[in-house]
């Protein structure tokens, strides 16, 4: 159940698809001159909107919803992200809906696809703080939710998730697979209609979750070739409304001329080595997804090769320093990857 504001708009978790009372605009004091005196005057300053909204087709996706973030928090909304290329799976458009109506989403892909990439730039769009945490990392509790400072109880120091329901924004957990328990079995309340934190290391203090508040997980498929990932707990998992693969550019032969470009530009190479890069990439990637390859290149693996070749090595001797070796250290399975290589550079 939401809870509702003195004049009758859901405020809590269930708050979807409606805009926020004028309080959350951003008040502003200017001087008017009226009939020769002199008035102060405050204004109501709407937040302004990125020019990247209509490109991303998210116009009526108000993730803000006229809240205007103070001051301190601008550094944590990003800014200057590339651009994103996708083949028409309109990820952009498919996360800022998932949010806007139910406030949470997961993506999965494999390592490379671009799943951080989009998160940021959606950030930037709607002008949100971006709070990430990777979930790999032995992370402990009072990081996340809060601890205190010093002897006693008078210094309190809120975590990042603490920080992130007070003031809002995108939570980012990467790498969601790899999370502890502990910490997925407290977030359960945040994520449900309860929307809110028990912080138990402050008196049972509740956190109620900003208005603006967002979360996306973000994970590599559960599989051997990802050390330390396992299967999410199952409460943990409905909570995500919505679910968004994300795969490559190319694969096999899907050729993506997009990636070709991509590859042209970024690592300094003709049109027709970067095609042959691509075509090696995307065999390589067949590969793994049929389950023959314990990992496939991301556009960054072959970028790399591409800027090696670039400064005078040869493309098979590149490909020895990256992604034959990155691959795996299994010599039968460098042996399978250097096979496509010659395939493509004869």
């Amino acid at each position: 159940m939401s809870r509702r504001s003195k004049k009758g708009k859901a405020l809590g978790f269930g708050h979807q698809g409606r805009i926020l009372s004028s309080g959350v605009y951003k008040r502003e004091a200017v001087r008017r001159r009226i009939n020769g005196n002199s008035l102060q005057v405050s204004l109501l300053k709407r937040p302004r909107r990125s020019p990247l909204v209509e490109k991303y087709n998210v116009a009526k996706y108000d993730l803000r919803r006229g809240y205007e973030f103070p001051e301190h928090l601008h550094d944590l909304i990003p800014s200057g992200t590339p651009e994103y290329i996708d083949h028409g799976e309109r990820y952009v458009e498919r996360i800022s809906r998932a949010l806007y109506y139910f406030k949470q989403c997961a993506l999965i892909g494999p390592s490379g696809t671009g799943k951080t990439h989009v998160v940021y730039i959606v950030a930037e769009i709607h002008g949100l703080p971006l709070w990430e945490i990777n979930c790999g990392l032995q992370t402990s509790t009072y990081d996340l939710f809060g601890r205190y400072i010093g002897l006693g109880k008078e210094n309190w120091i809120d975590g990042q998730i603490t920080s992130w329901l007070r003031n809002g924004g995108i939570l980012y957990l990467d790498e969601a697979n790899m999370m502890k328990q502990d910490i997925a079995a407290r977030l359960n309340p945040i994520l449900d209609t309860r929307g809110h934190l028990v912080l138990t290391e402050k008196d049972n203090e509740i956190v109620k979750r900003h208005p603006c508040g967002y979360v996306i997980i973000a994970m590599n498929p559960f599989s051997s070739e990802f050390v330390g990932t396992k299967p999410l707990n199952a409460a943990f998992r409905r909570r995500m409304a919505v679910w968004i693969n994300f795969t490559y550019l190319s694969v096999g032969d899907d050729i993506s001329k997009d990636e070709i470009g991509l590859i042209q530009s970024r690592g300094k190479v003709d049109e027709d080595t970067a095609y042959r890069i691509v075509r090696v990439g995307a065999e390589l990637r067949r590969q793994y997804l049929s389950g023959d390859l314990p990992y496939g290149p991301s556009p960054g693996d072959l970028i790399n090769w591409a800027v090696l070749i670039s400064d005078g090595m040869t493309p098979q001797a590149a490909a020895e320093e990256t992604i034959i070796t990155m691959t795996s250290d299994n010599i039968e399975v460098q042996e399978a990857v250097r096979r496509v290589v010659r395939m493509n550079f004869a």
